[in-house]
C-alpha cells in the first residue's frame, strides 16, 4: 500500500502547485506544511516520489524538500531505508538512478543520518554478480564515497564498511573489461587503509581474509607486506597480524555483503524450512544467485554469514528445522572451481584458527564439525576433504604463526567436546571410511582426540550418546539428521560418482515427472500424529483413513473444516492436523491434475478431491470473516508439508466454476504462507508445477499472467521456466493465446530487459522467447537497443530473429543508428545484410538517416576516452564505424545495379565528412569518398526537396545511364538476401523462423 500512499502524496503536491509560478508554488507548499505533522509528511513524501519518477523535476524537488522539511529530512531517510531494504530489486531503472542521485545529494548536503543510508545502499551491491545493473551501482556508490571523501572520514563505521565492501568487490572485477573500475576500487581501499588503518582495524579477522584474496594485485601486495612485516607503517597502535587475527569480526560486517533479499531467503531457510523439504528453496536460491561462473565468490560470504550471524535459538536447534550444517554442506557441493572451494573451506574454518573460548562463540565453530560428522555416511568425500583441509591449514595458513593456529584448532576441538557438540571425536577421526594416509595425518596432528576407548564403532553408537546429551550446553542440542543431507544431485556440479549414487531416495517422486503406471502406494501412516488431536478431530481423521471412495472423503473433509471453523477450535492442533492430512492425501498429489481431455465436465470432476474442499470453503467466504484467516492458516501449514498445494490451488481457482473471479485468493494464500510474499510464492509454485506437469504449466500460464501482471511481466525467471520445457505444439498454442488476446507475456516497459536476460538461455528457449515476443504487437523500436548487447559469435539466435524482423520494417533513425553501432568485423555480416536490404527497399529513407548520422558524428569532438567510460560497456557509434559499414555496403553493392550511393543526401554527407576528416581517414576510405568527388551542389536553382526523386527519374549523373525501376531492384535484391540469410538460422529448430516469416508477410 506504500505505493498508493506515495501516489496520493504526489497528487497533493501537484494540486497545491498546479499552474503557479515557482515563487507562489513555494509559498503554497510552505503554508501547507505548517498546518501540522500529517501535511508535513505528505508534502515531503510527495516531493520525494516526484523526485524519483520525474528526473527533469528532481533538482527543483530536492531544493523544495530542503526548504520545507522540518525534521532534518527524517521522513525521507526512513522512506529511503524502507525502499532499499524491501523494494530495491523491483524499482524501475529511472527510479533506481534517481534514488542513487538523491543519496548523493543527501551526502553532499551533509544530512545527519546519510551515512546510514549510504551503508544500506552499499548492501544492495551484490557479490558475485557482474551484470550491468550491479556494476553500475557499484561504480556509482564508489563515486559518491570518492567524491565526498572528507565527509566519509568523519565516520569510523562508514570507513570500515566501505573498505570491507569494496575489498570484497575487487575479487569480482578481474576481467579485462572491468579493470578501470577495479583500479578505482583498489585506489580507494588502499587510500583508506593507509590513512585510517585503526578505523579499518575494527573489522577484525575477516579483514585479513579479504586482503589475502586480493594480495596479488601489485598495490595490494605492498600493503600486504607492510601488514606482515612492518605493521607500524600502518599505525603506531598496530602491533601486527596476530592482533588483527585474534579480533572477532562483528556481525555487521558479515551481514553487509548479503543483499536484503539474500539475507531474507537464508534466514527463512534456517528458521522456517523443515529438514528434508529444503530442495526447492535451495534450487530457487541457486537459480537466483549461484548459477553463474562469477557467483563462485559469493559462497564465502554466505558461509561466513551462516557461521557468524545465523545463531538459532535452542528451540529451533531442537526442532526439525533445516540445520546450518546442511546448508553449508549444500554450498560446498556446488563449488565448481578449486579456488572457490578452498576459499569456501577457509571461510568455514576461519574462526577455528585463532579460537579463544573467552572471546569467541561455540556457534561460530559448530557448523564445520557438524558438516564433517553428518556427511560421513552420505558424502564421505566431503568429510575427507574438510578433515584434510583442517590438518593442512595449520602449517600453511601463515608459517610464522603455525603454533598459534595449531592452538586455535586445538582449542576449538576441546571446546566442541566440552560443550558436547559431539560426544567423541574418535569416530570421526578414526573412521574406516577415510583413507589410510588421512587417518595417519589426523593421528599425528591430534593424538589427544584419536585414542578411542573402544574400537571405532560404525555409526549408531555415538549417535545414541548424542541423543542423550543434556540441554545445558551453550545454546546447543543435537539431532541425528542424516540421510540425504544436501539433496542436490541435480544442482551439484560434483563429478564424484560415489556422491551421486549415494543420494537419498526419499523424494524421488517429488523430482521426476509422475510415472503413468500404478504406483504401489504405501499405506498412509498417521500414528505419530493422530493421538495429539482432540477426540472429535481424531475421530474424523480416522474416518478419513478408513474411507475409500472420494465422496465419503469429501463429506468427512467438510466436517473437519466445520470443526476448524468452530469458535473453540484449538489452533495448537493445526500443525498436527496438517501432518495427518498431508499423509492421508499424498496420493492426490501424484499423477496428473489436468484431465486428458479438457471439457466442462472433466474439469469439474478434477476439482472434486477432498483437498479442494478447503479451497471451496475459502472461495465462499468473505475475506473479513474470522474463519477465512483460520482456513488460510490451515492451508499454510499444509503447504509446509506438501508444497504441491500451491499449484493445486492455482489450478482450482482457474478450473472450478465455484472459484470464478476469485484468483486474488491466491495472493491472500501467499501472504499467509511462511514465504509471506506473492512473488516468491508464485515462482516456487510455478517451478514445482513445471517439474511435475508441463501440460498444467501451459494451462495455468494465461491466467497467471493476466491475474498477476506485476509479478509475471517483469520475470525472466518465469518465462524461462516455461520455454525450458514446452514443445513446439505448446509454443504454438501459447502464441495463439497471445494473438487471440487471452495472454500478454511482454510489456513495453520490461520486454527489453527480459530479452537481454534470455541471451544466456538454450537455443530452443531463445527461439521460443522470440516467437512469443513476435506474437505480441510491440513495436520493434522498443527492443532495438538489444543490438548493443549482441555479439555475432555468442548470440546467433537473437541476431537471426532480429534480422528477419528488421527486414520487414521501414528503417527509423534509431534503428539505423543501432544497426550502425555494431562493431565492424569481417565475419559479422549482420549490418551489411540489413543495410543492403533497406538500400533496395527504402533507399531514400535510409539515405536521409545515414546523412543525418554522418553529419552529426562528424561534428562531435573526436575524443576517444569519453566513449570508453567504464560504466557503459555498450557499443558506441563513432564516425569511423559508420564509414566502415558504408564501405562494406559499397563493396557489397558494387556488382549490382543498386543506385543507393548515387543519392544526393549520401553524396552531400560524404563530401561534408571528407572536407573535415584527417588524412588517415581520407586514405582509408578513399574509394568511398571518390563516389562523391564529382558531385556538386545544384546552386543554379533553389533545391525544392532533396528528400526523394520519383522512382523513374534518374537519381543523379551516375545513375542516369541505367535507370532501374525500384520494384525490380528490390525483388532481385531481397531474393539474394533470402539466400544469404537462410543458412544462418541454427539447425536445431528450423520451424521457428518460417513461422515468423509467414506471420506478417
Amino acid at each position: 500500500h506504500s505505493q498508493e500512499r506515495l501516489e496520493r502524496c504526489v497528487a497533493i503536491v501537484t494540486s497545491l502547485t498546479n499552474g503557479l509560478s515557482e515563487r507562489e508554488a513555494n509559498d503554497a507548499i510552505t503554508a501547507n506544511v505548517c498546518k501540522g505533522p500529517q501535511q508535513h509528511e505528505e508534502v515531503c513524501l510527495g516531493l520525494f516520489a516526484l523526485l524519483l519518477t520525474e528526473p527533469s523535476q528532481a533538482q527543483r524537488c530536492y531544493r523544495d524538500l530542503t526548504l520545507v522539511n522540518r525534521d532534518g529530512m527524517n521522513v525521507i531517510l526512513i522512506k529511503i531505508n524502507q525502499i532499499l531494504m524491501e523494494k530495491f530489486l523491483k524499482l524501475q531503472d529511472v527510479c533506481r538512478t534517481q534514488l542513487v542521485w538523491l543519496v548523493r545529494e543527501l551526502v553532499k548536503s551533509g544530512v545527519i543520518g546519510a551515512d546510514g543510508i549510504l551503508m544500506t545502499l552499499m548492501k544492495q551491491i551484490a557479490g558475485g554478480d557482474i551484470t550491468n545493473k550491479n556494476l553500475w551501482l557499484a561504480e556509482n556508490v564508489l563515486d559518491i564515497v570518492v567524491e565526498q571523501r572528507e565527509w566519509v572520514l568523519k565516520s569510523g563505521m562508514l570507513i570500515a564498511m566501505s573498505v570491507y565492501t569494496y575489498l570484497r568487490l575487487i575479487v569480482d572485477h578481474g576481467t579485462p573489461a572491468l579493470l578501470v573500475l577495479r583500479q578505482k576500487e583498489v585506489d580507494f581501499c588502499i587510500g583508506l587503509l593507509r590513512e585510517k588503518f585503526m578505523e579499518c582495524f575494527i573489522i577484525g579477522r575477516d579483514l585479513v581474509r579479504l586482503l589475502q584474496i586480493v594480495a596479488r594485485i601489485p598495490e595490494m601486495e605492498l600493503l600486504w607486506k607492510d601488514l606482515l612485516h612492518n605493521p607500524q607503517a600502518l599505525s603506531p597502535q598496530f602491533t601486527g597480524l596476530l592482533q588483527l587475527l585474534t579480533a572477532r569480526t562483528s556481525r555487521k560486517f558479515l551481514a553487509c555483503r548479503l543483499t536484503p533479499d539474500m539475507e531474507t531467503k537464508l534466514l527463512f531457510m534456517t528458521s522456517r524450512v523443515r529438514f528434508g523439504q529444503q530442495k526447492r528453496y535451495q534450487d530457487w536460491f541457486q537459480r537466483q544467485y549461484l548459477s553463474t561462473a562469477e557467483s563462485q565468490s559469493l559462497r564465502c560470504d554466505l558461509i561466513r554469514y551462516i557461521c557468524g550471524v545465523v545463531h538459532p535459538s535452542n528451540e529451533v536447534l531442537s526442532s526439525d528445522i533445516l540445520p546450518r550444517w546442511a546448508i553449508i554442506g549444500w554450498l560446498l557441493t556446488t563449488c565448481t572451481s578449486n579456488v572457490a572451494a578452498s576459499n569456501a573451506k577457509l571461510a568455514l574454518f576461519y574462526d577455528w584458527l585463532f579460537f579463544s573460548p573467552e572471546k569467541d562463540s561455540i556457534m561460530n565453530i559448530e557448523p564445520a564439525i557438524l558438516v564433517m560428522h553428518h556427511s560421513m555416511k552420505p558424502h564421505p568425500a566431503i568429510t575427507a576433504t574438510l578433515l584434510d583441509f583442517m590438518c593442512r591449514i595449520i602449517p600453511h595458513f601463515f608459517p610464522p604463526l603455525e603454533g598459534q593456529v595449531r592452538q586455535g584448532v586445538f582449542n576449538s576441538l576441546t571446546f566442541i567436546m566440552e560443550k558436547r557438540v559431539l560426544a567423541h571425536l574418535a569416530p570421526l577421526f578414526d573412521n574406516p571410511k577415510l583413507d589410510r594416509e588421512l587417518r595417519s595425518m589426523l593421528r599425528e596432528r591430534f593424538p589427544e582426540f584419536c585414542s578411542s576407548p573402544s574400537p571405532p564403532t560404525e555409526g549408531r553408537d555415538e549417535v545414541k550418546m548424542e541423543e542423550s546429551v543434556s540441554l545445558e550446553m551453550d545454546n546447543h542440542v543435537l539431532l541425528d539428521k542424516e540421510g540425504g543431507c544436501y539433496d542436490n544431485t541435480e544442482a551439484a556440479f560434483s563429478d564424484d560418482e560415489e556422491e551421486i549414487n549415494n543420494k537419498g531416495n526419499k523424494k524421488r517422486e517429488f523430482r521426476f515427472h509422475p510415472i503413468k503406471e500404478a504406483i504401489i502406494e504405501e499405506p498412509a501412516d498417521i500414528t505419530p500424529y493422530v493421538d495429539q488431536l482432540d477426540d472429535m478431530m481424531k475421530e474424523k481423521v480416522l474416518q478419513l483413513q478408513k474411507g475409500s471412495d472420494t465422496e465419503t472423503h469429501c463429506e468427512v473433509m467438510q466436517e473437519i473444516v466445520d470443526l476448524i471453523l468452530e469458535e473453540d477450535f484449538d489452533s495448537e492442533q493445526m500443525s498436527t492436523l496438517a501432518s495427518c492430512l498431508a499423509e492421508l492425501f499424498k496420493g492426490h498429489f501424484r499423477g496428473d491434475v489436468l484431465p486428458d481431455e479438457i471439457t466442462e465436465e472433466s474439469l469439474e470432476e478434477s476439482v472434486c478431491k477432498p483437498v479442494c474442499l478447503v479451497f471451496r470453503n475459502l472461495c465462499q467466504m468473505q475475506e473479513d470473516n474470522s474463519g477465512f484467516s483460520v482456513l488460510l492458516e490451515m492451508l499454510a501449514e499444509l503447504y509446509q508439508k506438501q508444497p504441491k498445494i500451491g499449484y493445486h490451488l492455482l489450478y482450482y481457482l482457474k478450473a472450478s466454476k465455484a472459484a470464478m473471479g476469485k484468483m486474488s485468493l491466491y495472493e491472500s494464500f501467499a501472504q499467509a504462507t511462511a514465504l509471506g510474499d506473492l512473488h516468491t510464492c508464485l515462482m516456487m509454485d510455478m517451478k514445482a508445477c513445471q517439474e511435475d506437469d508441463i501440460r498444467l504449466l501451459c494451462y495455468l500460464t494465461p491466467s497467471i499472467y493476466t491475474e498477476f501482471p506485476d509479478e509475471t511481466l517483469r520475470s525472466a525467471e518465469l518465462l524461462n521456466m516455461i520455454v525450458a520445457v514446452i514443445d513446439s505444439t505448446q509454443l504454438q498454442e501459447l502464441m495463439c493465446h497471445v494473438m487471440i488476446g487471452n495472454l500478454v507475456m511482454f510489456r513495453k516497459d520490461s520486454v527489453l530487459n527480459i530479452l537481454i536476460q534470455s541471451l544466456d538461455w538454450e537455443t530452443f528457449e531463445q527461439y521460443s522467447t522470440w516467437q512469443l515476443f513476435l506474437a505480441h504487437s510491440i513495436p520493434l523500436e522498443t527492443i532495438i537497443p538489444i543490438l548493443q548487447h549482441l555479439k555475432y559469435k555468442e548470440h546467433p539466435e537473437a541476431l537471426s530473429c532480429l534480422l528477419l524482423q528488421l527486414r520487414r520494417e521501414k528503417p527509423s533513425g534509431e534503428m539505423v543508428k543501432m544497426v550502425l553501432s555494431r562493431p565492424c568485423h569481417p565475419e559479422d555480416q549482420f549490418t551489411t545484410s540489413i543495410l543492403r536490404h533497406w538500400a533496395a527497399k527504402h533507399d531514400d529513407v535510409l539515405g536521409e538517416h545515414i546523412k543525418a548520422l554522418l553529419i552529426k558524428n562528424n561534428n562531435l569532438p573526436r575524443k576517444r576516452q569519453s566513449l570508453r567510460s567504464s560504466s557503459s560497456k555498450l557499443a558506441q557509434l563513432t564516425l569511423e564505424q559508420i564509414l566502415e559499414h558504408m564501405d562494406n555496403l559499397r563493396l557489397n553493392l558494387s556488382n549490382t545495379k543498386n543506385s543507393f550511393f548515387t543519392q544526393t543526401p549520401i553524396l552531400q554527407a560524404l563530401q561534408h565528412v571528407q572536407a573535415s576528416c584527417d588524412e588517415a581517414h581520407k586514405m582509408r576510405f578513399s574509394d568511398l569518398f571518390s563516389l562523391a568527388e564529382e558531385y556538386e551542389e545544384p546552386s543554379s536553382k533553389p533545391p525544392k526537396s532533396r528528400r526523394k526523386a520519383p522512382a523513374s527519374s534518374p537519381r543523379s549523373r551516375k545513375g542516369a545511364a541505367t535507370p532501374v525501376s525500384n520494384e525490380e531492384e528490390s525483388a532481385s535484391s531481397s531474393a539474394s538476401e533470402e539466400e544469404d540469410s537462410k543458412p544462418k538460422a541454427p539447425k536445431r529448430k528450423r520451424k521457428g523462423s518460417s513461422a515468423v516469416a509467414s506471420d506478417s508477410d
